[in-house]
């Protein structure tokens, strides 16, 4: 049998390898650490839904990926990430900071704006919609339907405007276009085949009662 490690040993080989050069957070993900931290848990495991969606897929478009905070969960899921933020300030800092992981590119662009050259399995954005002038819905869903694959995947979280009485004040002056999961449903139907909604309750995802969700999700397959 083999000799039983001592405390020290176990402990050296279970975290020698993790003493690495630390990442430094971006701006707003470090202002919730000294803010909100609890909700960094949130983000990420909205971004943990994606990936479970996203498993295995070639090409992934992130729209909005503000300073990367869940950007590597979702590359460590698919072959290749292009992440796109309109606010160059995010785009440098993270080619900066998140430089090591390979599968991932960073790049200055709005979708409302501009249509990426490249074609892709899946579209994603986790909290942008809500921020958009309502006219922007068009030009938000057409440019990503103009570079997704015609069996391609387009998923969208946003709060749920039902949970807006319970919002912070700073909350309810960002978000401009709240929807809920029927207005959500709408927009996406006009563009996608199949749409099927989620619903979110901090880190829980579920199909439960719809005005009860504090955030939703809205999963486009296939274009139309």
């Amino acid at each position: 049998m083999p000799k039983k490690l001592t405390q020290a040993q176990a402990y050296k080989l279970g975290t020698d390898y993790q003493f690495i050069d630390s990442v430094k957070l971006g701006p707003w993900t470090s202002y919730s650490l000294l803010h909100d931290p609890k909700h960094m848990g949130f983000v990420l495991a909205r971004y943990k839904f994606c990936a479970k969606m996203l498993e295995g897929m070639d090409q992934v478009l992130e729209v909005g990926c503000g300073d990367g905070f869940g950007t590597p969960v979702i590359a460590q899921a698919v072959k290749k990430v292009i992440a796109i933020e309109p606010d160059a300030r995010h785009i440098q800092g993270n080619r900066r900071r998140l430089s090591k992981i390979g599968n991932v590119e960073f790049r200055a662009m709005g979708i409302c704006d501009h249509v990426p050259p490249e074609r892709f399995d899946a579209a994603f954005s986790i909290d942008v919609i809500e921020h958009l002038d309502k006219p922007l819905n068009k030009s938000f869903f057409e440019n990503q339907c103009a570079c997704l694959k015609e069996d391609g995947v387009c998923i969208v979280g946003t709060p749920n405007i039902t949970a807006n009485k319970y919002a912070s004040e700073r909350s309810r002056v960002q978000h401009i276009n709240l929807q809920s999961q029927a207005s959500l449903k709408k927009i996406m139907s006009r563009y996608f085949k199949r749409v099927f909604m989620f619903g979110m309750n901090d880190e829980v995802l579920h199909t439960g009662y719809a005005p009860m969700c504090h955030y939703i999700f809205g999963m486009g397959v296939g274009l139309k």
